[in-house]
């Protein structure tokens, strides 16, 4: 039996080993796969987790025109940008953007937001791949599966 370590190692950029995850978003909670998806693209699920090191791995969503907002947010949530211009500030609220050309991005931002930011944030914002519909074009890297609905019973409505 090997005796227990009593170092915490640092790994190297070089070190990291990369997996790929394909998750199927129809009816999951927004906020709940997002916190899902951020944990796995930062890296926290292994034991070899280091924080200034982009050691998480690449997650595959299909479907995400499908995930449901719980409550009234699909009403009363509001995204807002600002154009530039005095007075530019543009807002949409998240059923115009669900049904708009990339429906995607309610998850987009959603992950975005709970990755820290600067040039790690954006390394590791780069392996999340998000398509509307039900096809990828990530079959060569064999994406593992990652059922989220089976993980708790709150992270799919209507389930």
């Amino acid at each position: 039996m090997k005796a227990l370590s009593k170092v915490t190692r640092s790994i190297k950029p070089a070190e990291v080993e990369k997996n790929w995850h394909l998750i199927d978003a129809d009816g999951l909670v927004v906020g709940r796969l997002a916190v899902i998806i951020a944990n796995i693209l930062r890296g926290k699920h292994k034991p070899s987790f280091t924080p200034h090191v982009d050691c998480g791995d690449h997650v595959v969503v299909i479907n995400a025109d499908k995930v449901r907002l719980t409550g009234n947010k699909l009403k009363q949530k509001t995204y807002y940008k600002h154009t530039g211009y005095a007075g530019g500030i543009k807002a949409v609220t998240a059923a115009k953007v669900l049904e708009g050309r990339f429906p995607e991005r309610v998850l987009e931002k959603a992950v975005e937001r709970m990755i820290p930011r600067g040039p790690l944030g954006r390394d590791q914002m780069r392996a999340l791949h998000l398509y509307a519909g039900a096809e990828h074009p990530h079959g060569g890297t064999q994406p593992q599966p990652l059922d989220v609905a089976s993980r708790n019973r709150k992270n799919k409505v209507g389930a």
